[in-house]
């Protein structure tokens, strides 16, 4: 019997420890366990984008003729400037409303608190749509037609996005230690004086982390200015489904498409160097 216990611990087998419960050596191999998401990852995202990437140089100057294209500069201009816009806008609104909500006691603000973790829900068409009911053709002050120019795709974006800066903002502003205000407040400073000097300091990792999430999403924001029809407002993913879709130019649409991709990927490692720094 003993021969046979041997034989089984050399062989990688079972051991029975103090507790009398049987136990495997043999450890399961980190290669194999992770094949299976691997290969999914692959076939499911790696290889469509691939195709993509192999499309877009076929012809050997599509790229070439995407760059040297007038409409494609405009429409790289636009993105980016929109974008950035938006995400300031979202940053200071986000802000102010986050500094209402956490330190102006009035009732329901709890309610409206987790109100905004369910807006972050929402697909962005029906805020748009909403808009509509206001802005449009038809809406209240549809005569001005304000929703179909840059500015009411500025004013969609800003609404739309400016819970995803609160939410993280909320959250600094939860671990806040209520005494540094007391006791700024018992020294006579007033409330702009804390805010700028006190409240800031603390909110500004979580307004970054919040500002480089949603300058991510604006960038490859599709919804919003499909839906809003604001005319002369050509951005990278409206260029993409124009020349896809409209044009048939799929390797036009490719090229932008690959462009769009790098410019989000490099945002997106922006986006996570900040929260890593300020522990999202």
């Amino acid at each position: 019997m003993s021969e046979v216990v041997r034989r089984v611990r050399l062989s990688g087998g079972w051991t029975r420890p103090r507790g009398g419960s049987r136990t495997s050596n043999t450890a399961p191999r980190p290669w194999g366990v992770a094949l299976v998401p691997v290969a999914l990852l692959g076939l499911f995202f790696l290889y469509p984008l691939a195709l993509v990437v192999r499309q877009s140089f076929q012809p050997a100057t599509a790229y070439a003729d995407v760059f040297s294209s007038e409409l494609f500069r405009t429409a790289l201009w636009t993105t980016v400037w929109i974008a950035v816009v938006s995400t300031l806008g979202c940053m200071l609104l986000g802000f102010v409303l986050a500094l209402i909500i956490a330190f102006v006691p009035f009732p329901g603000a709890r309610t409206v608190a987790r109100f905004i973790d369910v807006y972050l829900s929402f697909p962005s068409f029906l805020i748009t749509l909403a808009l509509l009911f206001i802005y449009g053709s038809t809406g209240i002050v549809g005569s001005f037609q304000f929703l179909a120019t840059p500015w009411g795709v500025l004013l969609a974006e800003v609404t739309y996005f400016t819970p995803f800066v609160m939410r993280p903002l909320l959250a600094a502003f939860s671990q806040l230690d209520t005494a540094q205000l007391e006791a700024a407040s018992s020294l006579g400073a007033r409330a702009p004086r804390i805010i700028r000097q006190v409240i800031l300091p603390e909110a500004l990792p979580a307004l970054a982390a919040g500002g480089s999430l949603v300058l991510v999403l604006c960038l490859n924001e599709f919804g919003i200015v499909l839906f809003t029809g604001a005319k002369g407002v050509t951005t990278l993913p409206m260029l993409v489904y124009s020349k896809a879709i409209l044009e048939s130019d799929y390797p036009g649409a490719c090229v932008v498409a690959v462009v769009n991709v790098l410019i989000s990927v490099g945002l997106y490692g922006l986006y996570r160097v900040v929260s890593r720094r300020v522990g999202a």
